[in-house]
């Protein structure tokens, strides 16, 4: 599974896939569901850390800089406002777009 194109729209970002379909994501819940362990925390040797929430949201958290391939499965995304850590695999894009119609948030496994 790996996309045919990727454009990045005002509001959205729209993935056509090889496989002749296509995913919506809003950046909005694109950004709030980033991947990487500032954002989503992480475990490590047993100590799980929980980022704290953002105290204020700002515009330019939810527009795209740029963004390229890492290697053959995901691209990672270069914010506006300086985040640039989180790569968003092929898999994971799907799982997001499928997921953002639903209430909330993705839901995640509890760290350890």
């Amino acid at each position: 599974m790996k996309p045919a194109s990727i454009k990045v729209e005002k509001e959205n970002i729209t993935i056509h896939w090889k496989d002749s379909t296509e995913s919506r994501i809003a950046l909005r819940y694109l950004r709030e569901e980033c991947p990487c362990a500032g954002c989503k925390g992480e475990t490590i040797l047993l100590h799980s850390y929980r980022p704290p929430k953002l105290p204020i949201a700002h515009p330019d958290m939810y527009t795209i800089k740029n963004l390229k391939m890492v290697g053959e499965y995901a691209i990672q995304i270069w914010w506006k406002d300086g985040h640039d850590t989180g790569i968003y695999t092929w898999e994971y894009l799907k799982t997001l777009a499928a997921d953002q119609s639903g209430e909330g948030k993705h839901k995640y496994e509890p760290l350890l």
